[in-house]
């Protein structure tokens, strides 16, 4: 029995994603995949290539995800889907000489999945001070916000609407929405205990859809559109939530030191660091990266100033301890569990007694703010 155990232990892994940010980090946690995985840096070039490919139709499928109507999904992208279906194709077929299948991408139907989730950033990219922006995490629930007909949403990245209540979001109550035309479509990380969406990233604003604009301009759209908005980042009848947008800061190594050193309003979670030229995608891309600000002394190779941040916490043994194996090629773009959770991606750091974990495993039912009438 002692044997089995330990065999077990040894062979197990919680998902099949590369780098995912599930488990511990490859680099730290010395372990060597039996798979033949392309490179992370690979991947990369890949997924900018096929982003260039790609023709989706975000324009109906923002629409969608406002109206909450998915009739006739199946029939959008035409001619555009299937020429980016081909270059799926062509891309998959070279990698399969690597022992590696990409992915077949498609926009998720429904209110999972929606989201875009990072990888551990494993091979560090050589224009990472160039072409690479660094958001700093705050501890809290990712979040799918939906702003449409006079009221918001909030969804997990599985799906579930865990609250729906007014926001000075467009569209998000009846005194700023015109008759469904007006809705906003945001990534963000609820935190309970601050009562605030801290706003990742923008998909949708008063109806105009970014997915597939390179995330520097999403991030300085999102930051021009939020300081338009009077009273978003306060709390009011016709607001019950805050919502703030995080800073991006350039990824050079005073940039990175300087935020390292920095104090926050939030406890801070970790560190999101985007390719400049990538779009939104939902699921998970090596073209958005993810450390432990411990780590970064360890996979960046720079030296950190010594603070809380960078201080290595009790629970760090027991995330360098697996990596994810090889990648098995799925028709879904990212499939949750039964459970209600999410596999690929875990942001929240979990609090000592796992509350946070068994709340975030088995999401409460739709609760109402009060609507101001």
């Amino acid at each position: 029995m002692d044997d089995l155990t330990a065999a077990l232990s040894s062979s197990f892994a919680v998902s099949k994603e590369p780098n995912s940010t599930a488990a511990a980090h490859p680099r730290l946690a010395q372990y060597k995949s039996k798979f033949s995985v392309l490179e992370q840096s690979e991947r990369r070039r890949r997924f900018l290539d096929l982003q260039k490919t790609k023709r989706l139709n975000y324009v109906n499928h923002a629409r969608r995800l406002a109206d909450g109507d998915w009739t006739g999904a199946d029939s959008d992208g035409g001619d555009d889907t299937e020429k980016q279906e081909n270059g799926e194709r062509d891309l998959e077929g070279s990698a399969e000489e690597e022992g590696m299948e990409i992915e077949s991408r498609k926009l998720p139907k429904h209110y999972a999945n929606q989201l875009m989730l990072s990888e551990w950033l494993v091979d560090v990219p050589p224009d990472l001070d160039s072409d690479w922006l660094m958001v700093v995490s705050p501890v809290g629930k990712r979040s799918l916000i939906v702003a449409s007909k006079g009221s918001t949403a909030a969804y997990t990245k599985s799906g579930y609407c865990v609250n729906r209540f007014p926001s000075l979001l467009p569209g998000g109550n009846r005194h700023n929405s015109t008759m469904g035309k007006d809705y906003t479509i945001l990534d963000c990380i609820y935190s309970e205990v601050d009562r605030t969406y801290y706003i990742l990233d923008v998909m949708c604003w008063r109806g105009h859809p970014v997915y597939d604009c390179p995330t520097e301009f999403r991030f300085y759209w999102l930051q021009s559109k939020v300081q338009e908005t009077d009273g978003l980042s306060e709390i009011s009848r016709r607001n019950p939530f805050r919502f703030v947008s995080l800073q991006s800061t350039d990824c050079t190594a005073e940039s990175i030191r300087t935020a390292l050193a920095a104090e926050y309003s939030f406890s801070v979670d970790g560190l999101l660091f985007y390719h400049r030229q990538t779009h939104y995608t939902p699921g998970s891309t090596p073209l958005v990266g993810w450390l432990r600000p411990y780590m970064v002394t360890d996979i960046l190779g720079m030296e950190v100033p010594v603070g809380p941040l960078t201080a290595k916490p009790e629970y760090a043994s027991q995330q360098l301890q697996q990596i994810l194996e090889h990648k098995k090629a799925s028709s879904e773009v990212r499939p949750a569990n039964r459970s209600g959770g999410y596999e690929l991606e875990y942001l929240s750091t979990p609090s000592q007694d796992s509350k946070d974990t068994l709340n975030f495993l088995n999401p409460k039912p739709i609760k109402e703010a009060n609507m101001e009438m």
